[in-house]
């Protein structure tokens, strides 16, 4: 396993974010980004996870309502990485997923993006 402080895994998701087109970036509405060191029990290997309403869903009744959460888990990311650089392109690839989710993209398109 890849050691990494939490800090510095969390420069790792902000680079991620920067990474992320402008006209893409501007269209993200009401999500809130998080880091954690890991999933919840029952799924030990997830990397990451959008919870909330994407954009492809909300109508004219959306609002007043809790930021979407992201959340890109750290342990499960660094087990499965051999070096620095996996870990740079997984937290790459996992925030595109998860941020591909918010704009209503589903895993099975995302897979064949090579996102999954």
């Amino acid at each position: 396993m890849i050691e990494m402080t939490r800090a510095d895994f969390e420069v790792l998701v902000a680079e991620a974010l920067d990474e992320v087109p402008g006209e893409l970036a501007a269209l993200i509405d009401n999500v809130a980004i998080f880091v954690e060191d890991d999933p919840p029990a029952g799924d030990p290997e997830l990397l990451g996870i959008y919870e909330g309403i994407p954009l492809t869903e909300r109508g004219h009744y959306y609002g007043g309502v809790l930021p979407d959460r992201i959340t890109i888990y750290r342990n499960p990311t660094l087990r499965m990485c051999e070096t620095v650089e996996d870990v740079v392109d997984e937290v790459n690839i996992t925030v595109v997923h998860e941020i591909a989710h918010h704009f209503g993209i589903d895993d099975a398109r995302l897979h064949e993006l090579g996102y999954g």
